[in-house]
């Protein structure tokens, strides 16, 4: 089997000039937006809201699926790639709504970096309290970038106070705000000890103008209110005295974020954030494997499935994996072993992303996101890789609140409603679950929230031309049985649970509530309940 090689100097090379990120946040915080922006600093736009492809103009927003264009959110992980200063960008911009946070989790697995974007009215929210939660486990460097300074907002010192007690991070402001809201005037690098003043715009469709003056420089105190740039002053002394010093180790590790200042619908801070986190991010680093950590620079190529999409094109009813490159060099046609099925497969046909745009993709490397074609091969947590058989560590389902049949109410449209829940299934949309009782053949359809059910009703009316209609369950949390059937067997009858199986066919025991959950496992001491779905290795999904 033909291998790909590429030296070492050069796949280190190709890896310092990458830098991967994602940004979480609470729905409103204006995530879609900072994404826009950013895009228009880094040149993979000319206007924000709009990109040049090749010979034709398309929408950039990262929200490309219909109902997200309607409601105005995002439901979906997307991926948008560019360069600035000569590094390879790959930005993970992910759902902000709450109903979605599982596919925001997958998404962080192939994050090297996190983005908290927090608005500065509102400071921390319960959605970015969950996702910070994630990102600990993960050991990520986080940024948080205070966005909406151009309106009311809450004292930037009390802002960093509220991380600092409430998530255990420390801070270090790289720039600090001069006033808020209607007084917005500005911020002040400390890196570069240099004032960025705010010129207040209708819209930030085009890169900000600004005034940058040096520290020192005369001309600040005609341009700022002198309470305020009193006030400033005070502040700035308060924070280089008594804040953290800069610590790049800390930040590698999770331990300090760098925090921003700015208004990302105005455009302000965001280059000075983009300028920064060049500077301060954790380039792509080894990960955990089978066979220990897989540096980057190994030889070998590697990578793992974090997502897969059906439809990105509705005119093509294409699925696509995203495969994060963990290590060697990715070539286009290159045949790589599969871990999970054993089997040899061609990557042919890989596509660099952006939102729903695809461009031909010859190479890539460690930190990449690449899109593959995916005819039913690849599932969520797949390794594949080149030379000696690894598998990294792969992506748990977790606990669903909701839970319903899914019925379809015309016997005609059979195939259609299997291929859709089949292929909305494999790209993580909703878990599916099924009866234990075998004479019920309808789906359950388990979710963290109320809106994925709505998604994955409009996606099959929409995409498959099928109508459904749903039977709600009255069970609101769900535990998966360590050891499986035979462990559920040795427990004898249980109360106050219904048991389901999975898409891979493992019990799992729903309950009304907590206090029946604490019952059964009074109960029953032996049996062991996980909120999270073991991971799975080397099984076939059960068919509907």
């Amino acid at each position: 089997m033909a291998t790909s090689t590429v030296s070492e100097t050069v796949l280190a090379e190709e890896v310092e000039k990458r830098r991967n990120f994602a940004i979480i946040s609470h729905p409103d915080a204006g995530k879609t937006t900072l994404t826009e922006k950013l895009l228009l600093y880094g040149g993979a736009i000319h206007e924000a809201g709009a990109v040049k492809a090749r010979r034709a103009q398309r929408h950039a927003t990262s929200d490309w699926m219909e109902m997200e264009q309607q409601r105005g959110i995002s439901i979906t992980s997307t991926v948008l790639q560019f360069d600035y200063r000569d590094v390879r960008i790959n930005l993970l911009d992910t759902p902000g709504h709450q109903d979605f946070s599982e596919d925001t989790y997958r998404t962080l697995a192939a994050a090297d970096n996190a983005v908290m974007l927090e608005d500065a009215a509102k400071g921390l929210e319960p959605q970015t309290r969950k996702l910070f939660e994630v990102c600990r486990m993960r050991s990520l460097p986080i940024f948080t970038f205070f966005n909406k300074m151009d309106r009311p907002a809450r004292e930037p010192l009390e802002l960093l106070d509220e991380i600092e007690q409430e998530l255990g991070l420390a801070t270090y402001a790289v720039n600090w705000p001069i006033g808020m809201g209607e007084q917005f005037r500005g911020v002040f690098d400390r890196r570069k000890r240099q004032f960025h003043l705010f010129e207040r715009t209708a819209h930030g469709s085009k890169a900000a103008g600004k005034t940058v003056l040096d520290l020192g420089d005369p001309r600040i105190e005609d341009l700022v209110d002198q309470d305020l740039y009193y006030q400033f002053k005070e502040e700035l002394e308060m924070i280089e005295e008594l804040g953290a010093e800069l610590d790049l180790a800390a930040i590698h590790a999770g331990q300090l974020s760098p925090v921003f200042f700015g208004s990302a619908m105005t455009n302000f801070g965001v280059q000075l954030f983009l300028d920064a986190f060049l500077d301060y991010a954790l380039k792509p680093a080894p990960r955990n494997s089978t066979q220990g950590e897989i540096e980057p620079t190994a030889e070998d190529f590697s990578g793992f499935v974090f997502k897969l999409q059906a439809n990105m094109d509705p005119k093509h009813r294409d699925r696509v994996a995203f495969i994060r490159v963990c290590s060697g060099k990715f070539e286009k046609d290159m045949v790589v072993n599969h871990a999970r099925s054993g089997k040899n497969v061609r990557l042919s046909h890989p596509q660099k992303l952006f939102a729903q745009g695809r461009e031909s993709l010859e190479e890539a490397y460690p930190g990449d996101v690449i899109g593959l074609n995916n005819p039913g091969v690849f599932a969520i947590g797949d390794t594949i890789y080149q030379g000696q058989k690894l598998e990294y560590e792969g992506i748990p389902c977790f606990s669903p609140e909701l839970f319903a049949y899914l019925k379809n109410p015309n016997p005609s449209k059979f195939k259609q409603f299997h291929k859709g829940v089949t292929e909305l299934r494999e790209e993580g949309a909703v878990q599916i679950m099924f009866s234990a009782d075998e004479s019920k053949r309808d789906p359950i359809l388990a979710a963290v929230g109320q809106l994925q059910f709505e998604v994955v009703q409009f996606r099959l009316q929409n995409e498959y031309n099928v109508e459904t209609r749903l039977e709600p369950l009255p069970y609101s949390v769900a535990r998966w049985v360590e050891g499986g059937w035979e462990a559920l067997d040795k427990a004898g009858r249980l109360f106050n649970t219904t048991t389901v199986k999975d898409s891979w066919g493992r019990p799992v025991l729903l309950f009304r509530n907590e206090w029946n959950v604490g019952q059964v496992e009074g109960d029953h001491p032996g049996l062991k309940l996980r909120k999270t779905a073991p991971v799975v290795s080397g099984q076939q999904v059960e068919d509907l």
